[in-house]
């Protein structure tokens, strides 16, 4: 698989990634099984998809537990993502960025984990309650003991009203110039995809005229790009789409238009819209690494196949050129 690196650093990862949170978080739970999850696991590894994002946060626990018994096998082989600053309550998610736990919350990650060092640690979200500065400069302190090799900023959720027209991720570049003061930002994590452009209007820009990576999650607009949804299939109450203003049955038939043009151009390469899904957020910049989440093995191989799709400049125009997704994102 073709590697990409990880901002201006040295560190090198496959070019599409393997997001690990629906494994034990957000999406029908009744699917979700540990064996099923290590196989998914090293089937990636398997195709190159070296980047393995999780969080401390996904399950809790659960999911830096199953990443690490791949890990303690393969530690060479993998590149891995872990993030801080959320904490799982019984009603609801509270952000935590004192210092203090932010450097506990890294020592119980390496423990799940299995490895003396983190590839790149994510802050998940700013504490409101604690400057962003104190926040970073803990996590920077994490790279000095030896800890993390690299941070990053987690923007997913984060973009603010619009201010500007196309910029929905101003108040998230104002943290991202004040972290930066303190230690070095390596990568972005924000939501890209075909159905969810925003990050292109500013954000993107920022990251690639810093030599700051762009971690693309949801790139498959959370399974909807792919077109092996069905309108009106339902969700899982747990499932974070059972909620989602996109998912009803009326905006999801609304929205085929975008998976028919991807299976357009699919079946021009011999490939499947969700293939065609990825190599569009890879053609955004040579920083832009997806990640596309999966439980499945057989996703997670297919998904990793897009890094041998090439897009056209016929391709890349008419991808261009699919209606916008109705609905609103939040």
């Amino acid at each position: 698989m073709e590697r990409r690196t990880i901002g201006a650093t040295a560190l090198e990862v496959g070019a599409i990634g393997l997001g690990c949170m629906p494994m034990h978080w957000a999406y029908t739970a009744s699917q979700q099984s540990g064996e099923t999850a290590l196989r998914t696991v090293h089937a990636a590894l398997d195709a190159g998809a070296s980047l393995l994002d999780t969080a401390d946060m996904y399950g809790p626990f659960t999911n830096e537990l199953l990443v690490g018994r791949v890990l303690r096998e393969r530690r060479s082989e993998a590149f891995v993502s872990t993030k801080c600053g959320l904490l799982v309550g019984e009603q609801h998610i509270v952000a935590n960025g004192r210092p203090g736990y932010v450097k506990r919350a890294c020592d119980a990650s390496l423990r799940r984990l299995q490895t003396d060092v983190i590839d790149l640690y994510q802050l998940h979200r700013p504490d409101p309650e604690v400057p962003v500065e104190e926040t970073w400069g803990a996590m920077a302190d994490l790279v000095a003991a030896g800890k993390v090799r690299a941070l990053g900023w987690c923007a997913i959720g984060a973009r603010t009203r619009r201010r500007v027209a196309g910029d929905l991720y101003d108040g998230t570049i104002r943290q991202l110039e004040r972290v930066q003061q303190v230690f070095p930002v390596s990568c972005v994590q924000a939501e890209l995809s075909v159905w969810s452009r925003e990050a292109l209007d500013a954000l993107v820009p920022w990251c690639a005229s810093r030599g700051v990576g762009l971690l693309a999650a949801m790139p498959l607009g959370n399974g909807f790009l792919s077109g092996t949804l069905t309108p009106g299939q339902g969700f899982e109450p747990e499932d974070i789409r059972a909620r989602h203003p996109r998912f009803t049955a009326e905006m999801m038939a609304a929205n085929q238009p975008i998976v028919a043009g991807l299976r357009r151009v699919a079946d021009r390469h011999g490939a499947t819209a969700a293939q065609v899904a990825l190599a569009w957020v890879l053609a955004q910049g040579r920083y832009v690494i997806p990640v596309p989440g999966t439980k499945k093995a057989r996703w997670a191989v297919e998904n990793a196949g897009a890094a041998e799709l090439r897009l056209t400049e016929k391709d890349l125009e008419e991808i261009g050129g699919l209606p916008r997704a109705l609905g609103s994102w939040y």
